[in-house]
């Protein structure tokens, strides 16, 4: 839990700190670092559900399948 709320700290802190130095205001920079995490939680959640589906339907597992099959290419000069 410790290492969650300092990230969330991490988080907030540089949201904070790129809006305020990209406009200059400190409210709009407050309300990024408060916005802009929530929203972000929320694509995170329907991330993962399409994430499930892929693996569900074995998208995930067959392409690093085939990534592991292919010959590796070897250059030289």
């Amino acid at each position: 839990m410790k290492k969650t709320v300092t990230f969330a700290i991490l988080h907030f802190s540089v949201a904070f700190t790129v809006a305020y130095l990209l406009t200059g205001s400190a409210v709009v920079g407050g309300a990024v670092a408060l916005i802009e995490p929530a929203i972000n939680t929320i694509a995170f959640y329907f991330h993962e559900l399409v994430w499930k589906k892929f693996e569900q339907r074995g998208h995930v597992h067959q392409q690093s399948k085939r990534a592991s099959i292919r010959p590796r290419t070897q250059f030289t000069l």
